[in-house]
């Protein structure tokens, strides 16, 4: 018996240490939640992610921040990759397997105050105008699924917010946070934009999500750490922090 508890105990072990033969690789791309500085990825949803890894017993992993397109492309082709602050919506549901969600959050439509020509009070209202989007985002996937064909693809939200500055382009969906942030980047007052639509339809969950090709052990492990932060209050704590 005792030998079979070490035989069990040994096997057990092996198992967790081929989990994580792979180095965990963390994928987003700039927002409200992550930004660069100083070559380290910094802000509160990467603080999470350093937090669940731990709580799990992940030491090896790493976090970059990529282009949305190529985040989304290395979540769906390769093994471990941890893709986070991803919407979760009906056409990704299969594509991951889904860990924890960080958050609700909302889109808005946004103009330059003084575009007066740009009246948007129903969604249908936004299709007479140009909208700039991020490639293979949720906001592009959602605007294309409604049947919009001006979009203006960019690769990350800072393209679209200065598009927009410079009038290339006459809406951009955002929340409120990344808008915030990106006024203070570019060193201007919000008050210069005005939100005239929110994408009720689009409210969703941000959550992380591993490959489909990732172990279910590593994803059980990072779910059940995960629900532990939520639970004893960290990830409220650390979502709640202010951005850069």
């Amino acid at each position: 018996m005792r030998f079979a508890r070490c035989l069990a105990g040994l096997v057990l072990a092996l198992t967790l240490v081929g989990a994580q033969a792979q180095a965990i690789r963390g994928v987003t791309e700039e927002s409200g939640y992550t930004w660069l500085s100083a070559g380290r990825v910094l802000g509160p949803a990467s603080e999470v992610v350093a937090a669940t890894m731990q709580r799990a017993g992940f030491a090896d992993y790493r976090v970059g921040i990529y282009p949305w397109a190529r985040a989304y492309d290395m979540a769906l082709q390769e093994p471990n990759v941890l893709i986070f602050m991803i919407a979760r919506t009906p056409q990704r549901e299969d594509k991951f397997k889904w860990a924890g969600e960080f958050m609700r959050i909302e889109y808005h439509l946004y103009k330059l105050r003084s575009s007066t020509e740009v009246v948007v009070r129903t969604l249908q209202d936004a299709r007479a105008y140009s909208i700039g989007v991020v490639r293979d985002d949720v906001r592009q996937q959602y605007l294309q699924s409604q049947g919009f064909t001006r979009l203006v693809v960019s690769a990350q939200n800072g393209d679209n917010f200065r598009k927009l500055l410079h009038r290339q382009v006459q809406l951009v969906p955002m929340p409120e946070r990344d808008a915030r942030q990106l006024c203070d980047e570019s060193h201007i007052d919000c008050a210069m934009l005005e939100k005239v639509y929110t994408l009720d339809t689009l409210s969703t969950g941000l959550f992380m999500a591993y490959s489909k090709a990732t172990p279910d052990d590593v994803v059980l492990r990072t779910r059940a750490a995960f629900e532990k932060l939520k639970a004893d209050g960290t990830l409220a704590r650390l979502m709640a922090a202010p951005g850069r």
